[in-house]
């Protein structure tokens, strides 16, 4: 069997998307201060001036998605990365925008193949949002981490960079090493 990861140090230089939510920029303003900083310190270039990040800035968190996945379907980015800031208020709206930007952005990765990375934070209060964004830890720097690694990993699938082994294939006894806890009856039979 192959091994696959990804890594957070590459010869290729990658390039990135970022998109950025205006509404509550006090929140995503903080969010994509932590992920540039992230991808400096791994070596990318995140000047938007630069040639490996490019920024785009939406309206809101619901706009995220579907300029990701346009920017995905570009084929010109090694992982987009969304920054957005749902907060609940007094009325349901939280939770149709929450709900359709976490589908919408998991949709764009699906359909195009492209990692996406989901860096929408979503609280109930201000202060919670505000937490996550720097003031107890800033997650602008974990989702620049994720797709660094994503990008990373799906470069080593699509051109075979594995550590020793075939790419894996489900045949037999054997696909149970990757799928441990689905019996052979609840998969419908030999995937091989």
């Amino acid at each position: 069997m192959a091994v696959f990861e990804g890594t957070f140090t590459s010869d290729k230089p990658f390039r990135f998307a970022i998109v950025i939510a205006r509404f509550n920029d006090l929140v995503t303003g903080k969010l994509l201060a932590g992920c540039q900083d992230c991808l400096k310190r791994h070596g990318i270039d995140a000047n938007p001036e630069g040639q490996q990040v490019d920024y785009v800035w939406v309206p809101g968190s619901f706009e995220v998605p579907l300029v990701a996945r346009q920017l995905a379907l570009n084929g010109e980015y090694d992982a987009i990365i969304c920054l957005g800031a749902v907060i609940r208020g007094q009325t349901p709206h939280f939770d149709y925008v929450a709900a359709e930007v976490s589908k919408g952005v998991a949709a764009a990765g699906f359909q195009t193949g492209v990692p996406i990375v989901f860096g929408v934070v979503t609280t109930d209060t201000m202060q919670q949002a505000l937490e996550r964004a720097g003031i107890k830890s800033n997650l602008g720097w974990s989702y620049a981490m994720n797709a660094i690694e994503m990008a990373s990993l799906m470069h080593n699938i699509k051109h075979g960079i594995r550590q020793g082994g075939d790419f894996p294939r489900f045949s037999g006894d054997d696909s149970n090493v990757l799928m441990p806890n689905i019996r052979d009856e609840d998969r419908g039979g030999e995937l091989g």
